[in-house]
């Protein structure tokens, strides 16, 4: 075996997209064998377990190969090209010129480390003259959004190879990740004595677990839905007991005496009791983090898509706030970026709402739970038609049956997926895309400090005769439209053609002279500028315009990375270093002087009084327990462990343990309800039931139980047995969401259990 036999790529299954190496079977087309990429900067050979399994997600599944439209029995026919785009084209034309293109909405654009698709999404969006879109950010993280734009005017992250404190709240990175080489770097910080990781998580996560195992750290065991009343009262200590760091914050933070005001009086005793921990033990956890040279912190899915989200987001940044762990090593900083997945504005300004509910649209983004209730209505403005891209709404959002009514009573539901996924089942046409390792791909989850990393990734097998990528799919659909033709194209071809010094010109005159073109400015620059990429590598025509937005916002940094030029040569120059990186490149080194000019609010300090969440906090006191008698128990839906993913992976068949995705419960729980490890029960909430296997588990307090991510695909298998598991959203409800960002409460469901034989 030699080097030339492996391909450089990366995992596509969570954010942090670690490169790996493939080698091909004999076939051409099955992975052999999947190493990590230790020529890849950020993960250096590292990588989890379930990367190895990516072959069930290449050669698992069922592939679309061919254009896909519906009878009017509700069954399909294969189509050409030409047809499904004309036809898919003219339908959303007449949406559009009967009811206005703001009623075409769009939803994805991209899944886990398949983003150059989502990058092109945005002009066929325009060419229809749509506003309004969703993805899977919007039912998790845009509270966190709202929160840092309102703070900071930006995104923040955290610097946990070189913390003294780790803090996690609802995220248990030895599963989820989140940050380069998680497992090693959690057990780095174990294993130091003068070292610490503090948990807050209702489960015995594996983090929790390893946190707590040397005796120096912490695992606050929230009761499930209770983050709030810890958070604040971890605050309230640091507040009580004298430990905000006062001259920093003076420096740094606006607005901060009113805010230590409202926690000044807060009951500490009275909130840890509320959320089940021992008083004593949170004060010493938020001791620790008031002591600690350096605090890092990572809120995830626990809090974000639970009872009151937002409010959450806030409190646990005041904790790093008020303790000085900004912009310094191993606490929060402000990345560069390469394409931002947040817009500049969020949090800020005006606030825009969704058309019919008028909920709130932060980062451009209109709440996920809100989806159906705007469509599901007879208001002028409702959603008629929608687009869904690398997405699978019917499986991943909230209340699967009102989800399914309202795709059923669209005049116009397209899909564009690999596999005909449960919305896909559901569309009008289906546009069989290209799988991430067919096709030039792109993450633009980039959040490294102080070397950032982008990674374009070149094909490492051959796509099958007749899916394309999503970049033509886009053109097609633009031209179809009657946007643009080869007539307009024609200078920018030729000018192309010259070189890229002769295109910039070019194409800044053509775009300013017609703002048409410069709508679909992707859509241009892969016809025109594409076709003279190296290696077939069109669809990385957008980053062109991305590296020279990043080479002007973060000159400095590029600079560091040694990307060298004056003018557009510094742009073209990363271009270029972009386009011959396969195993990822370096795009900007930072310095931690850098991190406090990136603070984007008005006059440059951090905001930490938020109007809104400090009335919801003063209202937290009255808050009712969740569970019930009728529903004793609190679910939560999703869980990510060992043998779970995103889903697209389509085949059951790589679970080597869990294979029925068990509902886990405490013993204490399994008793009362009559039921064994191994067995059955019906677990029924508000919404729904379902038939589940029981796994009775330590991980689990008396009260709670949990369900994994990624279960109950309705896929069937080669035997024709449904796909096992259950499917999460079938129990949870979208009226249940978070007040701000609308962010659904899928940790904090009220349920019972019942045995089954």
């Amino acid at each position: 075996m030699t080097d030339t036999d492996w391909q450089p790529s990366a995992c596509i299954l969570c954010e942090c997209n670690c490169g790996i190496e493939i080698r091909l079977g004999g076939d051409g087309h099955t992975f052999d064998r999947i190493r990590g990429d230790k020529a890849h900067p950020a993960s250096q050979g590292y990588t989890c377990e379930k990367a190895l399994r990516l072959n069930h997600y290449q050669n698992g599944t069922t592939r679309l190969l061919s254009p896909l439209r519906r009878r009017a029995d509700g069954t399909y026919e294969e189509i050409d090209w030409d047809t499904a785009i004309r036809e898919v084209a003219e339908r959303f034309a007449a949406v559009r010129d009967q009811h206005g293109g703001e009623t075409i909405f769009y939803y994805g654009g991209g899944g886990q480390g398949n983003h150059l698709g989502g990058g092109y999404s945005g002009a066929t969006l325009r060419a229809l003259g749509g506003r309004y879109r969703a993805n899977a950010l919007s039912q998790e993280k845009t509270g966190e959004f709202w929160v840092n734009g309102k703070m900071f005017g930006g995104g923040v992250r955290a610097d946990f190879e070189h913390c003294e404190v780790a803090l996690f709240v609802g995220k248990n990175p030895w599963q989820s990740h989140g940050f380069p080489r998680a497992r090693t770097t959690l057990k780095e910080i174990a294993n130091d004595p003068a070292r610490a990781i503090v948990v807050i998580d209702p489960r015995r996560s594996e983090t929790a677990e390893l946190a707590v195992a040397g005796g120096n750290g912490f695992h606050l065991q929230v009761k499930p839905g209770t983050d709030a009343f810890c958070l604040s009262a971890m605050v309230a200590v640091i507040v009580q007991e004298g430990l905000v760091h006062a001259d920093w914050v003076r420096d740094h933070v606006a607005d901060w005496p009113a805010v230590v005001a409202e926690f000044s009086s807060l009951p500490v005793a009275e909130y840890a009791a509320r959320c089940g921990v021992d008083e004593q033990y949170l004060r010493s956890a938020a001791r620790r983090l008031a002591a600690a040279d350096s605090v890092a912190v990572f809120e995830d899915l626990g809090i974000q898509m639970n009872r009151h989200s937002t409010m959450n987001s806030w409190l646990e940044k005041l904790l790093w706030v008020l303790t000085g762990n900004f912009a310094k090593p191993g606490s929060q900083y402000m990345t560069t970026s390469l394409v931002s997945l947040v817009r500049g504005d969020v949090g800020r300004g005006e606030q825009k709402v969704s058309p019919v509910v008028g909920s709130k649209i932060i980062s451009g983004l209109v709440p996920c739970n809100v989806i159906p209730d705007e469509i599901l209505t007879e208001h002028p403005a409702r959603y008629r038609a929608m687009l869904v891209e690398s997405g699978n709404p019917l499986h991943s959002l909230a209340d699967t049956p009102r989800m399914l009514e309202a795709l059923r009573s669209l005049e116009l539901l397209v899909v564009i997926d690999v596999a005909l996924t449960e919305t896909a089942r559901e569309a009008h046409y289906v546009l069989p895309a290209q799988s991430q390792f067919e096709k030039w791909e792109a993450s633009f989850f980039n959040f490294d400090f102080p070397h950032n990393v982008f990674h374009l990734r070149k094909p490492v097998v051959a796509p099958p005769d007749g899916p394309l990528p999503e970049p033509e799919i886009h053109a097609r659909l633009v031209e179809a439209l009657g946007v643009i033709d080869d007539e307009m194209l024609a200078p920018l071809r030729a000018a192309a053609q010259q070189g890229r010094e002769a295109f910039a010109g070019a194409f800044f005159e053509a775009t300013a002279a017609n703002p048409a073109l410069g709508a679909v400015a992707p859509v241009v620059l892969y016809r025109t500028l594409g076709p003279t990429l190296p290696d077939g590598a069109a669809s990385a025509a957008l980053l062109w315009g991305a590296a020279h937005r990043c080479a002007l916002g973060f000159e400095a940094s590029v600079r560091r990375a040694g990307f060298t030029g004056e003018g557009l040569q510094l742009g073209e120059s990363l271009f270029d270093g972009i386009l011959a990186g396969h195993h990822g490149v370096t795009f900007s080194v930072d310095e931690w002087a850098d991190v406090s000019p990136r603070v984007k609010t008005d006059d440059g300090l951090i905001h930490v009084h938020i109007e809104e969440l400090v009335d919801e906090l003063r209202g937290l006191a009255g808050e009712p327990d969740i569970a019930t008698a009728e529903f004793p128990l609190v679910l939560s839906a999703g869980e990510r462990r060992s043998f779970t993913a995103n889903t697209i992976i389509r085949d059951s068949s790589w679970r080597k343990r869990d294979a029925d995705g068990a509902l886990r419960v405490s013993a204490t729980d399994a008793t009362a309800a009559g039921l064994v490890d191994g067995g059955y029960a019906t677990i029924t909430t508000p919404r729904g039931s379902a038939r589940v296997a029981v796994e009775v588990s330590a991980m689990m307090q008396p009260g709670h139980v949990s369900l994994p991510n990624g279960m109950g695909l309705d896929e069937p298998t080669a035997d024709g047995a449904p796909r096992a598991g259950v499917a999460p959203n079938e129990l949870t409800s979208g009226a249940d969401r978070d007040w701000i960002a609308g962010t659904p409460w899928h940790k904090s469901v009220p349920a019972r259990l019942e045995p089954v034989s």
